[in-house]
């Protein structure tokens, strides 16, 4: 008898117990921890992504560390900070899913919007090796800028965007730099014309001055907040390293 009435006790004892547990559900087990944002293993420099707002992502799009840079294809310190900082971001900070970054354009000249439409004119995944192509061999192209001739000036700043942009596309010899990205002059033409984009680029660098404070490039955000004075690698760095950490 005694066992018996042991037994009814814990029977009620558990009873209750779930009964307490079912009233309140904070007392139960404690919630399970998200899962870890990027794969071990996983490369996620292979990871790109165009936004709703035409910029482009690389990177775990669930990193906690997002940062934003606004470049302009025609600024030498986008190219040289692109130099000294690009190896090492997707080493230490994208490839293992540390952070991602986003590229948006500040545009700044005609010759910077002809570059920022032409690498819209290839796919997310072809992206990054395009974007880079016009950044590391600036030095190759950006001299024409100050040696062109007036009627070749007149060409990229009057008549339709179509004829502008083309005019720059050819004398600045792009036509030939996109090939080698797989793209036909054709295709090109058909990006250079874009005025839609053209529009939404203009739109987005005003956005940029007037809601992110951009006055120059390049120009950095960290996870939505603004970086005053971090528009070189040499500056950036510890303020990676430190949310890294």
């Amino acid at each position: 008898m005694k066992l018996r009435s042991a037994a009814k006790t814990i029977a009620l004892s558990l009873t209750a117990a779930l009964g307490l547990l079912a009233a309140h559900p904070a007392l139960a087990a404690p919630p399970k921890k998200a899962a870890p944002a990027a794969p071990a293993g996983r490369n996620w420099n292979q990871t790109v992504v165009r936004t709703a707002r035409d910029s482009f992502v690389l990177g775990n799009p669930n990193a906690p560390i997002k940062l934003v840079e606004y470049i302009s294809y025609t600024c030498p310190h986008c190219a040289h900070f692109t130099q000294e900082a690009d190896g090492q971001l997707r080493l230490g900070f994208i490839a293992p899913g540390k952070g991602s970054i986003e590229v948006r354009n500040f545009v700044r000249d005609p010759i910077d919007l002809t570059v920022a439409l032409l690498t819209h004119c290839v796919s997310p995944a072809q992206f990054w090796q395009t974007h880079l192509m016009f950044l590391t061999r600036q030095e190759d192209w950006i001299g024409l800028e100050m040696t062109a001739s007036q009627a070749q000036r007149q060409r990229w700043s009057t008549g339709p965007l179509a004829s502008r942009t083309r005019a720059i596309a050819s004398d600045f010899k792009f036509y030939d730099m996109m090939a080698s990205r797989g793209v036909s002059r054709i295709a090109a033409d058909r990006c250079l014309a874009d005025e839609a984009l053209a529009n939404r680029l203009a739109a987005g660098t005003k956005e940029a001055a007037d809601k992110d404070y951009v006055e120059g490039t390049p120009a950095f955000l960290i996870n939505g907040l603004p970086l005053a004075g971090t528009a070189s690698w040499a500056a950036l760095k510890p303020q990676l390293e430190a949310r890294m950490n």
